[in-house]
């Protein structure tokens, strides 16, 4: 009865087109982004979608420092945080981390998800009466932790700050309130009118929670992000990140004052209960930041192949949606069994990796690929991406701008 019922579900993800299937990839460590199709192809295809948007997970100081940890404190932390997993790295990483935001401190996570969604959890149930409103696009983590708990909650429509006042506006000022929001939205590529959110959340006594995962490392001074960059980083009362993306490696962390992060790391029970990061991957960690603290050429590289790529795409009439602001360009298809089939030739007759985004992820009619230049890439790979793109939308008849955005032009 219970395989019948499971396979009934599956049968209708796959019959709406949400089911999801892996494309084994090893990648070649030192040619990033090159990797290896598993059992198909001789030659490497390149990546276009990774969020190493950095490349830093092949740095060579990254892998040293790895390296050094492994063969200093060997291969597991041993428990968690509070049992044994607070190796010497941790507070090296958490202080190194808390200075990049210019917060008090910070509390590291092992994944960008777990941070989201046990943070969140936690300052609900912490929080008597506090009312959450989130940010309509937010990401699957946040949604996690707020329906998690019993408190009051509003959504507010992306980036509307006329509706967050609206919303935030109908509760007496004292009662406690929590406003959610991300700075880059990984699907769209837009950014957050930050200042407006925070202004508004101030005046109507709200505690402001920014998720910066598509931003640290890539804007800002010395990388630390969108708010830095706007210089109201100080007025963000928590500020969440990842380093599973430009940092190259695995992990989240919070970055607040003193008495929230011990608040989290005292009641947040998806902290408490969970092993902490390996030595060798908070090494790691801890060797990227601070590298990108100091450097600023992986972010004008970065600058630079997203400008060109955006050129090229633009000049073969390849679809990049409106709304993206940032390195995250999406590319319009429209259709998810053609956006499935277009990802299938792009990747076996053009050496092109790129994934397909389908619902839920993106609403039905905007199903698209999550296209976004590294460092790392060769003005040749870019030339050919673009090239490669228009043959297999010629080839699938998918809508080109001139046709996809030709009512929005007019």
């Amino acid at each position: 009865m219970y395989q019948s019922i499971l396979r009934e579900q599956l049968e209708l993800l796959k019959s709406s087109n949400q089911y999801r299937t892996f494309t084994t990839l090893s990648r070649i460590c030192g040619q990033y982004p090159l990797a290896k199709l598993n059992g198909e192809r001789q030659e490497p295809v390149v990546v276009w979608c990774s969020n190493d948007y950095l490349g830093m997970s092949q740095h060579p100081t990254v892998r040293q420092h790895m390296h050094q940890a492994l063969e200093t404190y060997g291969a597991g932390s041993g428990g968690s945080r509070n049992i044994g997993g607070s190796h010497e790295l941790y507070e090296r990483l958490e202080a190194s981390l808390a200075d990049w935001h210019g917060k008090e401190a910070a509390l590291v996570f092992p994944t960008g998800y777990g941070s989201n969604d046990a943070t969140l959890q936690c300052l609900l149930r912490q929080i008597p009466n506090c009312v959450v409103v989130s940010d309509a696009l937010n990401h699957a983590s946040i949604i996690s932790g707020i329906r998690a708990t019993p408190n009051e909650r509003q959504v507010f429509r992306h980036n509307d700050v006329e509706h967050l006042e609206q919303i935030l506006s109908a509760y007496p000022l004292a009662q406690p309130k929590l406003v959610v929001f991300e700075s880059i939205y990984s699907m769209d590529g837009d950014i957050a009118p930050i200042v407006e959110i925070v202004e508004v959340a101030k005046r109507f006594n709200a505690l402001t929670y920014l998720d910066e995962v598509h931003a640290v490392g890539m804007y800002g001074p010395r990388g630390a992000g969108v708010a830095a960059e706007l210089g109201i980083a100080d007025q963000i009362d928590i500020i969440q990140g990842t380093m599973a993306k430009a940092i190259g490696v695995i992990g989240g962390y919070i970055a607040s004052t003193r008495v929230v992060v011990d608040a989290v790391r005292s009641f947040a029970t998806g902290f408490i209960f969970t092993t902490s990061l390996p030595p060798a991957v908070t090494a790691g960690c801890l060797a990227s930041v601070e590298h990108l603290k100091a450097s600023d050429n992986e972010r004008l590289r970065l600058q630079h192949n997203t400008a060109l790529l955006r050129e090229r795409l633009k000049q073969q009439d390849i679809p990049v949606m409106p709304c993206s602001q940032t390195h995250v360009l999406p590319v319009l298809v429209g259709e998810a069994e053609r956006c499935r089939a277009a990802a299938q030739r792009l990747l076996h007759t053009h050496g092109v990796y790129l994934q397909p985004i389908n619902y839920p992820s993106v609403p039905v009619g905007t199903e698209r690929f999550r296209v976004n230049a590294t460092p790392n890439h060769s003005q040749a790979q870019i030339d050919h991406l673009a090239l490669s793109i228009r043959e297999t939308f010629e080839h699938f008849a998918i809508p080109l701008a001139s046709q996809a955005f030709a009512s929005e032009v007019a």
